[in-house]
């Protein structure tokens, strides 16, 4: 058999290079035969079966080499440890919520990381709805219990998020921006959803509570002939200001206080810098659409729980549990 192995006459490196090459394949579903590889040359197809075998011995693993990965996430329990020993000292009584929210941290991450890998290997669009559609309605429960008082929140919460991530998504696919595949819409819809959950949370229960303490201003513009869209006008207003200013914060000290998650995991990663700050552009753009989108919708869908038919204020929305 005749080898042409760029690695030298060891054997070892030329089977490490083979697993290497047959990873690429698998995973890129390349069409190029491993003998046309820039890196080694074999013309044996028993090369090719014994890498093949190897990677699958390397997917029954799987488990154990993210347990063996685990490593640096427990040694940094040190830090969990020392706010717990604060907290004690402090006597702040949070013990067992850190404890808490840090196994399910976890424990949720080690979940979604298997349930991602699965869903990568596929290559389905399917997957991506599903997926975005899991993501929409946890988040409108999530959003809906911070503004419990508003009738019917979670429901307006979801329908609102899914609007406005669904219009952002719709335009960043009609622009070529990201590919329609698992692995990249499944992380932006998740950074969309993510931060549409806080701003609609935020927007909902502001508006009822600017509307509580400008009670008396609304009663009397309806008095005066107003209708319900007018007299809520002045509150929906300091309401979406209120609950977009984080966001627009972020984006203006972008990059100056602290570089943002899918920036700092791609140079993490060994991307070039600019390669990371061009996606981050793209990505702090989303999210002032998204967010946008999404709080307009759950103010305008909320405002109307507020009123009767009657042109009224609905004073049981008002009343504190």
């Amino acid at each position: 058999m005749a080898v042409v192995n760029v690695c030298g006459q060891d054997p070892r490196k030329l089977l490490e290079w083979t697993a290497v090459i047959a990873r690429a394949r698998h995973e890129h579903k390349a069409r190029v035969p491993l003998e046309r590889s820039g890196f080694l040359v074999p013309v044996s197809r028993e090369k090719e079966r014994v890498a093949r075998m190897i990677l699958e011995v390397l997917a029954r693993n799987a488990f154990e080499e993210f347990a063996a990965g685990m490593l640096k996430p427990v040694a940094a329990l040190a830090i969990v440890g020392m706010a717990i020993a604060l907290s004690l000292v402090q006597r702040l009584q949070l013990e067992q919520e850190m404890v808490t929210s840090i196994a399910r941290a976890f424990v949720q991450l080690a979940l979604i990381g298997f349930i991602l890998q699965f869903i990568f290997e596929q290559k389905n669009a399917v997957w991506i709805f599903v997926a975005y559609t899991f993501m929409v309605i946890v988040a409108g429960y999530t959003a809906g219990r911070r503004a419990r008082h508003v009738p019917r929140s979670p429901y307006i919460a979801g329908i609102s998020i899914f609007i406005g991530t669904g219009v952002t998504l719709a335009l960043l696919l009609l622009l070529r921006v990201f590919p329609l595949t698992p692995r990249y819409m499944i992380p932006v819809s998740g950074m969309m959803v993510g931060n549409s959950m806080t701003v609609t949370g935020v927007a909902m229960k502001n508006l009822r509570d600017n509307l509580k303490m400008q009670m008396n201003q609304v009663e009397t513009a309806l008095a005066l002939g107003a209708t319900p869209s007018q007299a809520i006008k002045r509150p929906m207003k300091r309401t979406l200001i209120l609950a977009l200013s984080p966001v627009l914060d972020n984006t203006k000290t972008v990059g100056l206080i602290s570089l943002p998650g899918a920036m700092t995991g791609l140079i993490m990663g060994g991307a070039s810098p600019l390669e990371a700050v061009r996606l981050q552009m793209v990505v702090m753009n989303m999210l002032v659409g998204a967010a946008t989108f999404s709080s307009l919708v759950a103010a305008y869908l909320s405002w109307q729980y507020f009123f009767t038919k009657t042109m009224q204020v609905e004073t049981k929305v008002f009343l504190d549990e």
